[in-house]
Protein backbone atom coordinates (compact mmCIF):
# COMPACT_ATOMS: atom_id res chain seq x y z
CA UNK A 1 0.00 0.00 0.00
CA UNK A 2 1.08 3.24 -0.79
CA UNK A 3 0.69 5.66 1.93
CA UNK A 4 0.16 9.53 1.46
CA UNK A 5 0.07 12.67 3.14
CA UNK A 6 -1.85 15.23 2.09
CA UNK A 7 -1.98 18.99 3.76
CA UNK A 8 -2.01 22.52 3.15
CA UNK A 9 -2.88 25.80 5.25
CA UNK A 10 -6.09 26.56 5.89
CA UNK A 11 -9.09 27.51 3.25
CA UNK A 12 -6.82 26.22 0.18
CA UNK A 13 -9.55 23.59 -0.84
CA UNK A 14 -7.57 20.32 0.38
CA UNK A 15 -11.58 18.63 0.69
CA UNK A 16 -11.57 19.57 -2.90
CA UNK A 17 -8.61 17.31 -3.95
CA UNK A 18 -9.46 15.12 -1.37
CA UNK A 19 -12.90 14.17 -3.33
CA UNK A 20 -11.25 14.35 -6.73
CA UNK A 21 -9.03 11.44 -4.98
CA UNK A 22 -11.58 9.59 -3.97
CA UNK A 23 -13.21 9.55 -7.43
CA UNK A 24 -10.17 8.50 -8.53
CA UNK A 25 -10.58 5.52 -6.36
CA UNK A 26 -8.22 6.12 -3.50
CA UNK A 27 -8.47 5.76 -0.04
CA UNK A 28 -9.34 9.23 1.91
CA UNK A 29 -9.22 9.47 5.77
CA UNK A 30 -10.31 13.46 6.14
CA UNK A 31 -8.76 15.30 8.52
CA UNK A 32 -11.79 17.55 10.14
CA UNK A 33 -13.77 14.27 10.61
CA UNK A 34 -10.68 12.33 12.62
CA UNK A 35 -10.39 15.84 14.63
CA UNK A 36 -13.95 15.93 15.75
CA UNK A 37 -13.89 11.91 16.16
CA UNK A 38 -11.29 12.49 18.89
CA UNK A 39 -12.53 15.32 20.73
CA UNK A 40 -16.05 13.96 20.97
CA UNK A 41 -18.29 14.07 24.01
CA UNK A 42 -16.99 11.62 26.57
CA UNK A 43 -13.84 11.02 24.56
CA UNK A 44 -10.21 11.11 26.18
CA UNK A 45 -9.85 14.45 23.75
CA UNK A 46 -12.68 15.87 25.32
CA UNK A 47 -11.92 15.57 28.65
CA UNK A 48 -8.40 17.34 28.16
CA UNK A 49 -9.90 19.75 26.61
CA UNK A 50 -12.36 20.64 29.06
CA UNK A 51 -9.98 19.96 32.29
CA UNK A 52 -7.60 22.93 30.46
CA UNK A 53 -10.17 25.10 28.50
CA UNK A 54 -12.91 25.06 30.80
CA UNK A 55 -16.74 23.78 30.36
CA UNK A 56 -17.60 26.98 28.83
CA UNK A 57 -16.70 26.27 25.60
CA UNK A 58 -18.94 23.65 25.83
CA UNK A 59 -22.41 23.92 23.81
CA UNK A 60 -25.70 22.78 24.94
CA UNK A 61 -25.26 19.44 23.88
CA UNK A 62 -22.31 18.78 25.30
CA UNK A 63 -20.16 19.17 22.29
CA UNK A 64 -16.66 21.55 22.33
CA UNK A 65 -17.82 24.66 20.58
CA UNK A 66 -15.43 24.73 17.81
CA UNK A 67 -15.43 28.65 16.81
CA UNK A 68 -15.40 29.80 20.53
CA UNK A 69 -12.62 27.37 21.11
CA UNK A 70 -11.23 28.62 17.44
CA UNK A 71 -11.56 32.03 19.02
CA UNK A 72 -9.24 31.58 21.99
CA UNK A 73 -6.62 29.57 20.23
CA UNK A 74 -6.01 31.39 17.34
CA UNK A 75 -5.77 34.80 19.67
CA UNK A 76 -3.12 33.12 21.47
CA UNK A 77 -0.01 31.11 20.34
CA UNK A 78 0.91 29.33 23.93
CA UNK A 79 -3.58 28.28 24.09
CA UNK A 80 -3.25 26.91 20.45
CA UNK A 81 -0.19 24.80 21.48
CA UNK A 82 -1.51 23.58 24.70
CA UNK A 83 -4.64 22.80 22.20
CA UNK A 84 -2.29 21.23 19.79
CA UNK A 85 -0.23 18.60 22.23
CA UNK A 86 -3.72 17.59 23.31
CA UNK A 87 -5.04 16.85 19.83
CA UNK A 88 -2.08 15.54 17.74
CA UNK A 89 -1.30 12.31 19.22
CA UNK A 90 -4.51 11.28 19.45
CA UNK A 91 -5.22 12.18 15.66
CA UNK A 92 -1.87 10.55 14.53
CA UNK A 93 -3.27 7.23 16.86
CA UNK A 94 -6.41 7.60 15.05
CA UNK A 95 -5.30 7.43 11.64
CA UNK A 96 -2.48 5.22 11.93
CA UNK A 97 -5.38 2.70 13.44
CA UNK A 98 -7.10 3.69 10.32
CA UNK A 99 -4.04 2.84 7.75
CA UNK A 100 -3.40 -0.53 9.04
CA UNK A 101 -6.82 -1.30 8.62
CA UNK A 102 -6.43 -0.40 4.64
CA UNK A 103 -3.39 -2.19 4.64
CA UNK A 104 -5.08 -5.18 5.82
CA UNK A 105 -7.92 -4.88 3.37
CA UNK A 106 -6.49 -3.65 0.13
CA UNK A 107 -3.09 -4.04 0.52
CA UNK A 108 -2.72 -2.59 -3.40
CA UNK A 109 -4.70 0.40 -2.97
CA UNK A 110 -3.36 3.97 -2.69
CA UNK A 111 -4.05 5.28 0.69
CA UNK A 112 -4.25 9.44 2.02
CA UNK A 113 -4.25 10.90 4.63
CA UNK A 114 -5.44 14.40 4.62
CA UNK A 115 -3.98 16.83 7.59
CA UNK A 116 -3.64 20.51 8.25
CA UNK A 117 -0.59 20.27 10.51
CA UNK A 118 1.21 17.17 9.38
CA UNK A 119 4.19 19.34 9.17
CA UNK A 120 4.14 20.99 12.41
CA UNK A 121 3.27 18.01 13.96
CA UNK A 122 5.64 15.82 12.03
CA UNK A 123 3.18 13.35 10.93
CA UNK A 124 4.51 13.66 7.35
CA UNK A 125 7.37 11.54 8.15
CA UNK A 126 5.38 8.40 8.36
CA UNK A 127 4.59 8.93 4.64
CA UNK A 128 5.23 7.34 1.47
CA UNK A 129 4.86 10.51 -0.72
CA UNK A 130 3.88 14.11 0.64
CA UNK A 131 1.48 16.61 -1.15
CA UNK A 132 1.27 19.87 -0.07
CA UNK A 133 -1.79 21.88 -1.60
CA UNK A 134 -1.74 25.80 -1.65
CA UNK A 135 -3.25 28.43 -3.43
CA UNK A 136 -2.33 32.18 -3.94
CA UNK A 137 -3.02 34.03 -0.96
CA UNK A 138 -5.16 36.62 -1.73
CA UNK A 139 -7.33 34.02 -2.96
CA UNK A 140 -6.80 32.07 0.08
CA UNK A 141 -7.67 35.31 2.38
CA UNK A 142 -11.14 35.48 0.48
CA UNK A 143 -11.91 31.88 0.51
CA UNK A 144 -11.69 31.87 4.46
CA UNK A 145 -13.58 34.86 5.22
CA UNK A 146 -16.64 33.95 2.88
CA UNK A 147 -15.96 30.44 4.46
CA UNK A 148 -16.10 31.15 8.30
CA UNK A 149 -17.59 34.54 7.78
CA UNK A 150 -15.11 36.42 9.16
CA UNK A 151 -13.08 39.78 8.79
CA UNK A 152 -10.41 40.47 6.81
CA UNK A 153 -8.38 40.69 10.02
CA UNK A 154 -9.78 37.97 11.73
CA UNK A 155 -8.87 35.52 8.59
CA UNK A 156 -5.30 36.95 8.52
CA UNK A 157 -4.16 36.07 12.14
CA UNK A 158 -5.66 32.32 11.50
CA UNK A 159 -3.35 32.01 8.31
CA UNK A 160 -0.65 33.75 9.92
CA UNK A 161 -1.10 31.62 12.66
CA UNK A 162 0.21 28.75 10.23
CA UNK A 163 3.72 27.71 8.55
CA UNK A 164 3.66 29.86 5.88
CA UNK A 165 2.61 28.21 2.35
CA UNK A 166 6.32 28.41 1.07
CA UNK A 167 7.47 26.57 3.98
CA UNK A 168 5.11 23.78 3.49
CA UNK A 169 5.70 23.32 -0.19
CA UNK A 170 9.18 22.58 0.98
CA UNK A 171 8.50 19.12 2.07
CA UNK A 172 6.46 18.28 -0.85
CA UNK A 173 6.92 15.27 -3.16
CA UNK A 174 3.97 17.29 -5.21
CA UNK A 175 2.35 20.45 -4.94
CA UNK A 176 -1.21 21.25 -6.28
CA UNK A 177 -2.32 24.79 -6.96
CA UNK A 178 -6.09 25.04 -6.00
CA UNK A 179 -5.57 28.67 -7.54
CA UNK A 180 -7.28 28.27 -10.87
CA UNK A 181 -10.75 26.95 -11.79
CA UNK A 182 -12.49 23.55 -9.96
CA UNK A 183 -11.86 22.11 -13.44
CA UNK A 184 -8.10 22.68 -13.21
CA UNK A 185 -7.48 21.75 -9.70
CA UNK A 186 -9.13 18.18 -10.84
CA UNK A 187 -6.74 18.06 -13.92
CA UNK A 188 -3.51 19.13 -11.28
CA UNK A 189 -4.91 16.14 -9.06
CA UNK A 190 -5.38 13.54 -11.66
CA UNK A 191 -1.89 13.81 -13.08
CA UNK A 192 -0.62 13.40 -9.56
CA UNK A 193 -2.86 10.47 -9.20
CA UNK A 194 -1.56 8.56 -12.35
CA UNK A 195 2.31 8.76 -11.00
CA UNK A 196 1.71 7.64 -7.77
CA UNK A 197 -0.09 4.90 -9.18
CA UNK A 198 3.60 3.97 -11.24
CA UNK A 199 5.17 4.24 -7.46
Amino acid sequence: MLKVGLTGSIAVGKSFVCEVFRELGASVLDADLTAREVVAPGTLGWQLIIERFGSNILLPNNEIDRAKLGAIVFADERQRQLLNAIVHPLVIKNQDAWLREREAETPNEIAVVDAALMIESGGYRRFDKLIVVWCDSVIQLQRLMTRNNLSEHEASNRINAQMPQAEKKRYADYTIDTSGSFETTRERTIKIFEQLKIL
